[in-house]
């Protein structure tokens, strides 16, 4: 991708090359002003001399009062170069290239020579016509040009070189980093828009951190009073009806899990900083959780990842919960290792998930249609996806060979 800032200079070099070519297009249409003072000047010199036949001793008192006041060194030439006549010192003859003009490589004095149109060249140590025109004048266009481009590139370089910052404070921002801001520098478009970047970065930092203070103080408030429900049960167990109190205790049991659910998402949400890792097995940490629930098949290999112990028991955890809710025994789970990556894979003999839900199964809250009436959080492959992308991994849903639904989650090995 070409950067923005040799786009804006390619740009005025580009236009600067253009109007150089339309100036030199001009010159060759119009022979330029200066070749036609030199061709205007020779004319006049040829009606002041007498013609190039004339004799020398003619030539030479033309020549003289020619140069009359001049205060120089003057001398005619005849169209082969050979000298006519002389005032003052002799001059060098002027060597021609192929366009017609005066050239002279080896003479160190300033000499300047006119061309008759009989072909008869005159000679002078001062400056009475432009030797070389053309060259004169494309010199100048390619020294301005080059003077130009060389002036535009630092403030060009300058212009940009504000937008890229910017630009990394927005992807600084876009990945996570509230606190992301950039300098306001100059008083132009680019300041204001710096401007406006950090006074829209500073409300959302402060929309987010409201959001996350609510959710987590509201979650930390819901403990009182599911604690107070959870005595009043103990207390009426006597009198009771059973199946009322089992409702009742799985009811706080889902907003125990519900509470702590919430609680691990604003924690990870909240804290930005590394996780305190440490060497774990990752079988071992399955073999574990997989303890914990019935019909479940564990197999694979020893695999050592560096991570959260408590964070990845979680991860565990609730990809069975969610395959013992939503799934059909027996749950299988498969420990396996690709190219320095640790794949932990879960499914069940259950329905399994449309392909079309396999995204939205990851958004926090979410929930099928068909597993409304289930209990459940809707938290719980939010939690799977966040926790794995906290080690450098992430998680997914995938089809397997047979067709079934499965999850995979891929971390650092």
């Amino acid at each position: 991708m070409l950067r923005l800032y040799l786009r804006f200079y390619l740009a005025l070099v580009a236009s600067l090359v253009l109007f150089a070519l339309a100036t030199l297009t001009l010159w060759h249409f119009t022979g330029g002003p200066m070749v036609q003072t030199g061709i205007t000047l020779g004319r006049l010199v040829q009606n002041v001399l007498p013609p190039a036949d004339s004799p020398a001793a003619e030539q030479q008192e033309a020549l003289r009062r020619l140069a009359a006041g001049l205060k120089s060194d003057v001398t005619l030439f005849d169209k082969d170069g050979m000298p006519i006549a002389a005032i003052g010192r002799p001059l060098p003859a002027p060597r021609v290239n192929h366009e017609g003009m005066a050239i002279n490589l080896t003479n160190r004095e300033h000499t300047s020579y006119v061309h008759l149109t009989d072909g008869r060249w005159l000679a002078a140590s001062v400056t009475i016509g432009y030797a070389h025109p053309r060259f004169m004048f494309h010199g100048a266009l390619a020294l301005l040009a080059l003077a130009i481009g060389i002036a535009a590139f630092p403030i060009v370089r300058q212009i940009t070189g504000r937008l890229e910052r910017l630009q990394r404070g927005v992807e600084s921002l876009g990945a996570g980093d509230l606190t992301a801001r950039v300098a306001v520098e100059g008083r132009d478009e680019v300041a204001r828009l710096a401007e406006s970047f950090n006074r829209a970065a500073r409300q959302i930092e402060q929309l987010v951190q409201g959001h996350k203070a609510l959710l987590a103080n509201a979650s930390h408030e819901l403990r009182t009073p599911l604690a107070r429900i959870r005595l009043a049960v103990e207390l009426m167990k006597a009198s009771a009806d059973a199946k009322h109190k089992t409702g009742l205790e799985q009811d706080i049991a889902e907003l125990d899990w519900l509470v702590d659910e919430i609680l691990l998402a604003s924690r990870l949400d909240a804290v930005t900083d590394a996780l305190a890792t440490e060497e774990l097995d990752l079988l071992a940490l399955a073999a574990e959780e997989c303890a914990r629930y019935d019909d479940v098949q564990l197999e694979g290999a020893v695999i050592s990842i560096r991570g959260d112990g408590r964070l990845l028991r979680r991860l565990l955890r609730n990809l069975l919960e969610n395959a013992r809710r939503h799934g059909a025994p027996p749950t299988q789970v498969r420990i396996a290792r690709d190219a320095g990556t640790a794949t932990i894979t879960v499914w069940d003999n259950g329905s399994g998930i449309p392909q079309a839900e396999f995204e939205n199964v990851f958004r926090p809250f979410y929930r099928p249609n068909d597993a409304r009436d289930r209990a459940g959080t809707g938290l719980g492959l939010a939690l799977v996806r966040q926790i794995a992308r906290r080690h450098g991994g992430d998680a997914r849903c995938t089809l397997m060979e047979n067709g079934r639904s499965s999850f995979a989650v891929t971390l650092p090995a």
